[in-house]
């Protein structure tokens, strides 16, 4: 099959017509891919920041419609148009049984870049090649177990909706699950990337009273405010501490929310969240990157809540739909999301223009 694989990091991806890719084993589908988002993750992955072993092909944040399936799946067959998740919960495992689904043992596979057996089901010329970040969906075809294809209606536009699959996911459901945001309640989102905006959406769809926007971009603090943000700043020409003091009465925010990936805002966003507030790790910094809490004792007396955040907490089964009801209510803007529409060729200059900060997110047609 044809698929954009790296080889080692820091190379351009390289478009490959002899990959191949296994049957749908017991419990598993085969996906022909027909879109895939370009997430920061998987830059992560091209630039080193997130080391890997031998080729891999990238993509997690995609949709397509189902080829074939593999002995015991009667909920899904071919034809059938699904939304791919990298977290495909087990619905047995410790976690998922007391309802932690986004840390289901499956998850295994985003660090081993493989199937939850450990088989990555890709190979050239005999040689395995991972599966990055949960998925590798830059490919014509993936394999996944049935619980990670979620079935949509087929009026649902696959170039639009691949983005539930991780940006929406992991950013309303930060908001609604991770953080359990309520109505009335003060919000700051740092990172205005595509996860970062669903993370503004999710905030208005649970009635945030106050949305402060941060993002050195301008076009993206401007979407921020057209997706619900009531403020929105540039964090280079902005004070930002005594803006927030100012807009919440020298109180802090009940919520802050880091979707950039970088440690100092970490730090920043916990300094601005309130006595007894949360604030929600969503972005994913560097391995070596590390927050400090300077006063442990003053954490502690105030009471504050640092939140570790995979997937939004989503159970993928539950929130694609229910996220899919969002957006036919007018409650979630998807296409506001996406910025670049790419053939597969193009994928080099679609990651070039996330680390330039160009755009929002890109979707790769396959």
């Amino acid at each position: 099959m044809r698929a954009a694989v790296l080889e080692a990091a820091g190379q351009p991806l390289v478009i490959r017509d002899d990959v191949e890719i296994i049957a749908p084993r017991a419990g598993e589908v085969r996906v022909r891919v027909r879109y895939c988002g370009l997430c920061h993750s998987d830059l992560s992955v091209v630039s080193g920041v997130f080391p890997f072993m031998g080729p891999v092909i990238l993509g997690h944040e995609a949709a397509g419609v189902v080829e074939s399936v593999g002995p015991g799946v009667s909920h899904l067959a071919p034809g059938d148009p699904v939304i791919l998740t990298p977290l495909p919960p087990c619905g047995s495992c410790y976690y998922c049984q007391r309802g932690q689904h986004s840390l289901c043992v499956n998850g295994l596979g985003l660090a081993t870049m493989a199937l939850p057996d450990g088989v990555t089901g890709l190979s050239r010329g005999g040689h395995p090649v991972l599966r990055g970040v949960g998925l590798g969906a830059l490919a014509e075809y993936v394999v996944t177990p049935a619980s990670g294809a979620i079935k949509v209606d087929p009026d649902v536009p696959l170039e639009i909706a691949c983005v539930i699959g991780c940006a929406v996911q992991t950013g309303v459901g930060a908001v609604l699950n991770t953080a359990q945001v309520e109505a009335g309640a003060t919000v700051l989102v740092q990172g205005l990337g595509g996860v970062g905006l669903a993370t503004v959406q999710g905030a208005r769809v649970a009635g945030a009273a106050l949305i402060v926007a941060v993002d050195p971009v301008p076009a993206r603090r401007e979407a921020a405010l057209a997706m619900g943000a009531t403020h929105a700043f540039d964090p280079a020409a902005t004070e930002l501490g005594a803006e927030v003091m100012r807009l919440t009465g020298n109180i802090g925010v009940d919520y802050a929310f880091e979707t950039a990936g970088i440690a100092r805002l970490i730090e920043s966003s916990l300094a601005l969240t309130r006595s007894g507030g949360m604030t929600v790790c969503v972005g994913a910094p560097p391995f070596e990157d590390k927050v400090t809490i300077e006063n442990v004792v003053v954490f502690a007396a105030t009471e504050k809540q640092l939140c570790g955040c995979l997937l939004g907490s989503c159970n993928s089964l539950r929130e694609i739909p229910r996220m899919i009801a969002l957006w036919r209510a007018g409650q979630l803007d998807l296409e506001g999301l996406i910025t670049a529409r790419r053939p597969l060729a193009e994928v080099n200059e679609g990651f070039a223009d996330m680390q330039a900060g160009r755009g929002i997110r890109t979707v790769i047609a396959i």
